[in-house]
């Protein structure tokens, strides 16, 4: 079974919140699996945290909109900002036709160290530990 995402990169403005969708965004991909927030989620964090590298996703549309994909993630950034933000939201009924499907909840709005302590705790502590 696959987890199926849409990651999408947002600009930092202000007004805009982060658990909403915004309405424009700079660049748009796809990954098939393991989309789920302890896979995907934790990787997108470590890529800034660690400067891990990102594997299977691919480029899409800006247009394009998935009618079955379970997380859609927004990685906000800014010039001049130091930090990204990231927001997560889980998609509902996949059911109902993807024109009038709802965006789904958000689950998750913070920093990358903030979506690793969420998601993937023991191996924060873990490095605690080693680091002590």
């Amino acid at each position: 079974m696959s987890t199926r995402a849409t990651i999408r990169f947002a600009k930092r403005e202000e007004g805009v919140s982060f658990n909403e969708h915004p309405h424009q965004w700079n660049a748009q991909f796809y990954r098939h699996h393991d989309g789920y927030p302890e896979g995907l989620g934790v990787e997108i964090a470590e890529s800034f945290t660690k400067y891990g590298k990102l594997m299977n996703w691919e480029v899409e549309s800006l247009d394009l909109v998935h009618g079955d994909i379970e997380y859609m993630y927004y990685i906000w950034q800014c010039h001049g900002k130091t930090e990204p933000w990231i927001s997560i939201f889980k998609m509902i009924d996949h059911s109902i036709p993807s024109n009038m499907k709802p965006y789904g909840k958000c689950i998750f709005v913070g920093t990358p160290d903030m979506l690793l302590k969420k998601y993937a705790p023991e191996q924060i502590e873990t490095e605690e530990f080693l680091q002590t």
